[in-house]
């Protein structure tokens, strides 16, 4: 059953009684992470207690100079592949999937950066090959056969768990001996796992939980970020006098390295990346069960009743958002979210209540300065080659990728 009022999505999301759950995960989900998204109940919250340490506001504004680092080398290698005149054609969607999976790699595994890199490089082909065979998954069984793909995805999948292991595992060992400090998310996490089991198992998260755990840091960090990054892009392609004034960033800090509190002002930033994401959102919809009878908005829902949460068409209804609602319109969030629309409640691109996404200061925090960046470098156009096609699967991605033409300032 589909909920397209945002207020019944904001009962349903807030859960206040428990009355919804989330339906089973599809096998192929769990080979991509079987962490925090899927969990229930108490496992849920445990793991939810357990992460919040390492996604802390002060945690995450330390990660900033990472994300800088980041950004500057994917800078340099923009510019090098130039041509003289200063000028390339290039799709930007990889190389924002580099970016933030240069970035994930650091910020999650530090000093393991290079291991950490070859887990990215595992998890990008896993994804990928996940989603080329996604319209097979429903033939039933098809995940048991032992076709080539098949066969490699189990190969990846064991190899992933195998390095990620032997990292927590080391890990692990230095804090017990308190060699280093944890400023990375795996060891905020593992010592938040430390504290919050206390020397009893059954109280913390097992090697496999964290394992999990990470797999989800890789794909929630990277191909949300990416796409957002990539959606940035291409409209302000679209739209160049949105592109001249998001340069209010050479106002800030000209040339030099972004700062978090000169980041935390910029408006005009700000509003296009929230107009982004209501235009693009990396999902696109949520899903609950009933797990009673239930009324909702006025209906009686039996228990065992699927109900999609169309986030994607909540963020286009022009019921709410007004005539233009399809129109990339930055200045609707002049005066911030809650006063974007009349529904306060119709803005959900990280979802809401208790499970939304934790990563979202993490996500922001990073696209704010990898965005800031890129302008501060380049102006930029939409390629002639360059097909507008939004495709979803799992991640609303550009099918035919997102070809931009870049000029030096």
């Amino acid at each position: 059953m589909m909920i397209p009022d945002p207020e019944l999505v904001r009962e349903v999301l807030s859960n206040k009684f428990g009355h919804f759950g989330k339906p089973k995960t599809i096998r192929v989900v769990k080979l991509i992470s079987n962490g925090l998204f899927n969990h229930e109940g108490e496992k849920w919250a445990k793991h939810r207690r357990i992460l919040n340490p390492a996604f802390h506001h002060e945690k995450i504004k330390r990660m900033l100079p990472v994300f800088s680092t980041c950004c500057i080398e994917m800078i340099t290698r923009l510019e090098n592949a130039m041509s003289p005149e200063g000028s390339s054609e290039i799709d930007v969607w990889p190389e924002f999937q580099n970016l933030t999976g240069d970035a994930i790699s650091r910020t999650a595994f530090g000093s393991s950066f290079q291991e950490g890199r070859r887990i990215f490089q595992l998890q990008e082909e896993l994804a990928e090959r996940v989603i080329q065979s996604f319209r097979t998954i429903f033939i039933p069984g098809y995940w048991f056969l032992p076709t080539k793909n098949n066969r490699r995805i189990g190969q990846i999948d064991q190899e992933i768990s195998k390095l990620l292991r032997g990292i927590i595992e080391k890990r692990d060992k230095v804090i017990k001996d308190r060699e280093t400090n944890n400023d990375d998310l795996l060891g905020l996490l593992v010592e938040s796992n430390m504290r919050e089991s206390n020397g009893k198992v059954n109280l913390g998260m097992t090697t496999e939980d964290i394992i999990e755990e990470c797999k989800l840091f890789y794909f929630a960090g990277m191909e949300t970020t990416s796409v957002l990054l990539t959606w940035t892009i291409v409209v302000l392609s679209m739209h160049p006098k949105w592109q001249e004034l998001a340069r209010e960033v050479l106002n800030y800090f000209g040339r030099a390295r972004p700062d978090f509190d000169s980041l935390s002002r910029l408006k005009i930033v700000t509003m296009i990346l929230y107009e982004v994401l209501r235009l693009y959102p990396p999902v696109i919809f949520l899903t609950r069960r009933t797990y009673k009878e239930i009324e909702l908005g006025g209906i009686k829902y039996p228990a065992g009743v699927n109900l999609l949460l169309p986030l994607l068409f909540i963020h286009h209804d022009p019921i709410i958002w007004g005539k233009d609602a399809s129109e990339f319109n930055p200045e609707r969030f002049a005066d911030g979210i809650s006063n974007a629309t009349k529904h306060q409640t119709a803005f959900f691109p990280f979802g809401w209540g208790p499970r939304i996404c934790i990563g979202q200061n993490f996500a922001l925090l990073e696209a704010k300065m990898a965005l800031c960046t890129i302008l501060q470098h380049f102006s930029f156009e939409l390629s002639p080659s360059y097909t507008h096609a939004p495709y979803s699967v799992i991640i609303l991605h550009p099918e035919h990728g997102a070809q931009i033409k870049l000029k030096k300032l």
